[in-house]
């Protein structure tokens, strides 16, 4: 499955929100790289195995399951999160980039690349729309946490 869309952090028809600079909402996705439970529902432990340039391979503890990940990036542009397949996790794929289409904008895409097992396509349909719904509501989420991780960076606040 592919699917993509776009999540506003700064539009200029809503001046009631706070706009964030393009290094807020990056210092956020580094959080969400460095310890991903405030990004994560049931997530226990982030384990960061190895780091190179523009690379981290970490550990995620969801209780009984375990997922591994790659995480690719390039500074101030984007982040790329490759989950290895399990038993438990099919694995798939899911980049985010930052984008300002305009003055005054400042967008995320997020692109997700999943699989499924042949042969299950109507099931998959069904499947995959709830999935988007998911998959939208996490990212929703995601903007409110790198949100708040910047209120409490302003504020000058320890995190």
């Amino acid at each position: 499955m592919h699917f993509e869309h776009l999540v506003a952090i700064n539009d200029p028809g809503l001046p009631l929100l706070a706009a964030l600079s393009r290094h807020q909402v990056w210092f956020g996705l580094m959080h969400r790289v460095k310890d991903a439970r405030p990004f994560l529902p049931g997530l226990e432990q982030c384990d960061i195995l190895h780091r190179g340039d523009g690379v981290v391979e970490r550990r995620l503890n969801f209780g009984a399951a375990q997922v591994h990940d790659r995480v690719f990036f390039a500074e101030n542009d984007w982040v790329r999160f490759d989950t290895e397949a399990t038993a438990q996790h099919g694995g798939g794929r899911l980049t985010i980039r930052i984008e300002e289409p305009d003055a005054g904008w400042l967008l995320l895409r997020f692109i997700y690349e999943t699989v499924h097992a042949i042969g299950a396509e109507a099931e998959n349909d069904a499947y995959d729309a709830y999935l988007r719904q998911a998959y939208e509501a996490a990212d929703i989420d995601t903007v409110r946490v790198i949100r708040e991780l910047a209120a409490l960076a302003t504020s000058g606040v320890p995190h």
